[in-house]
């Protein structure tokens, strides 16, 4: 089976700042020497001294985006895989044109097919596997005239919110939306471990799709779902790789296995 309103106090603050500019104006006069005293003397005028730095302002943090804006920025990125009667899903991991998708959607068959976004289709072959962590890379025979890799890294916090973009049921390009439910997840009855416990919804289709946070950052592979009534539908409880661990970098904790795919 397979495996993201605020805004109060601004009336009250608009009151705020229309009782200060009637304060102003009443005073107009005494306000108008004041200020260009001030300024007088800011400037240097009043002592011969230069005027004071302006400080530099504050770095903004990485914005955080919108689904929508997620979904435009990494869609471009992710791939319809197809091996023999399986449906999944990959991401572009680098400019060369390596996919990373779920192992279990390719094995056992020489006949994969991947499509991009823009709808250029390929033959592809098996360039790696992981059985450990149930992830393969694919190399395309043919890319696409525009190649968009997505950007992979970023850590999972529990609690913080992310996006799935995969195939699930044969439904292309779907997106969903979820938080990050728990970390270092094992899942039960199979051999995977140390994976990302995540809400966002997925089904058969969605394996080797990218988990992504806020920022669009590739952060997991979907490979796994929990299927408590043995029916292959999503019970809220979905499992992806981290994505250091896809790429070789992480440490597993379980031997080789297969647990409930998607």
């Amino acid at each position: 089976m397979e495996h993201v309103p605020q805004e109060a106090g601004a009336a009250g603050g608009q009151r705020a700042v229309a009782g200060k500019a009637r304060w102003f104006i009443a005073a107009g006069g005494v306000l108008v020497v004041v200020a260009v005293l001030a300024y007088w003397l800011g400037s240097g005028g009043g002592n011969g001294g230069k005027a004071a730095p302006t400080p530099s302002p504050t770095p903004t943090p990485s914005a955080v985006l919108t689904t929508a804006e997620v979904f435009t920025r990494v869609s471009p990125s992710v791939v319809v895989v197809r091996a023999g009667r399986s449906l999944g899903t990959g991401v572009v991991a680098a400019e060369d044109g390596t996919i990373l998708t779920a192992l279990h959607v390719v094995k056992d068959t020489e006949d994969v097919t991947v499509t991009f976004s823009d709808g250029t289709k390929a033959k592809a072959v098996v360039a790696a596997s992981d059985p450990r962590h149930d992830i393969a890379t694919l190399m395309p025979a043919k890319l696409p005239e525009i190649l968009v890799p997505a950007t992979l890294g970023g850590g999972a916090a529990v609690g913080a919110p992310v996006v799935a973009i995969g195939n699930p049921l044969g439904l292309t390009y779907s997106v969903s939306t979820g938080v990050v439910s728990g970390l270092h997840r094992a899942v039960e009855d199979s051999d995977l471990s140390g994976l990302i416990q995540f809400d966002a919804s997925v089904n058969p289709g969605s394996s080797g799709g990218p988990l992504l946070n806020a920022r669009g950052l590739v952060i997991g592979i979907v490979v796994a779902i929990a299927d408590p009534g043995g029916d292959e539908a999503f019970a809220g409880i979905a499992f992806a790789v981290p994505i250091g661990v896809a790429l070789g970098g992480g440490d597993g904790d379980g031997p080789p296995g297969e647990g409930p795919q998607i």
